[in-house]
């Protein structure tokens, strides 16, 4: 990368006990940019997002983030980081703009009232500001977590899996936020399981057993794969599907609407596959995978998903 890196970490290492949830990882992001952190449930991703704002110390490695040391200059890094978890861990019993001006206050910020009433009018809560948090939809909770983490203005945010249970809409809502803020510069490190907001990402980077096992772009990373996606219309598709799943060389087999998918590394070991199934007569043709694809493709491998 020739950009400015805003993390800038190498061979990252944290264990508990026997369990190694970090394993040596690596991991460069630039000014601006919006890197996705994909991975199975324990493959490391909020380990490494605790490492990089200095709430838990690496066994081994180090690096910076924001030009400063991750274990030396761990208390100014959670000052000037945005981080938000996974849990709404704000008060249910005081307004939108109470918790706001009570996260202002644990910054000592200058002109409270008036930083809470701009991010409240720039992330839209405006009509909620007035209201209990406890009385907040899903999708407004995490606008006021989200606010909360850029209040005082840090020039790097990590998400931590930011809209899990959230409806559609303001999923999309939020991502559009997130974008208008790296437009103005802030760099961002996301977690999600969802495909389609990996592919909002100018970057992702899919951990696997605590290390990074393919970055790139999405379209990159999907390209790169070596995966072969042959699709077919007609016929019995679930029947097909259920079929074709338990043939040597398929590694996944999947009704997409009015069409079956078939995903492996083998062509020929498909098309035998596809030439053993005696079910209703398919038309087979040559697919790009999707992200989707790559994702339980990775999953599927030895050690896919452990930590």
């Amino acid at each position: 990368m020739t950009a400015e890196l805003v993390i800038d970490v190498r061979d990252l290492r944290k264990r508990y006990g026997a369990r190694v949830v970090v394993d040596g990882l690596t991991l460069g992001v630039a000014a601006g940019e919006i890197c996705g952190f994909l991975g199975a449930n324990g493959s490391g991703k909020t380990t490494t997002m605790r490492m990089l704002c200095g709430l838990i110390k690496p066994d081994g490695g180090g690096g910076t983030c924001l030009g400063l040391d991750i274990v030396r200059d761990a208390s100014r890094l959670r000052r000037q980081i945005g981080y938000m978890t996974q849990r709404f861990s704000f008060y249910d019993d005081l307004t939108t703009a109470e918790n706001l001006d009570f996260v202002a206050s644990v910054y000592e910020l200058s002109d409270r009232r008036g930083r809470v009433r701009a991010i409240v009018e720039r992330m839209g809560l405006a009509g909620r500001a007035d209201q209990l948090a406890g009385e907040l939809s899903g999708g407004w909770k995490q606008r006021l977590a989200l606010a909360a983490c850029v209040l005082h203005e840090p020039k790097l945010l990590l998400l931590d899996e930011p809209t899990a249970g959230v409806d559609a809409k303001a999923r999309r809502e939020f991502w559009d936020l997130i974008h208008d803020m790296a437009g103005d510069g802030l760099t961002v490190l996301v977690s999600t399981h969802y495909m389609d907001e990996a592919e909002r990402c100018g970057r992702i980077a899919y951990l696997s057993g605590g290390r990074i096992v393919a970055q790139g772009s999405p379209d990159v990373v999907a390209r790169g794969s070596g995966l072969v996606i042959l699709a077919a219309t007609g016929g019995d598709l679930d029947r097909a599907a259920r079929a074709l799943r338990r043939m040597a060389g398929v590694e996944s087999a999947a009704v997409f609407g009015s069409a079956v998918h078939l995903a492996g590394m083998d062509r020929a070991a498909l098309e035998r596959a596809i030439a053993a199934y005696d079910g209703d007569a398919l038309i087979w043709h040559d697919v790009a995978p999707r992200l989707e694809d790559v994702f339980i493709h990775l999953l599927s491998q030895p050690d896919g998903g452990a930590s």
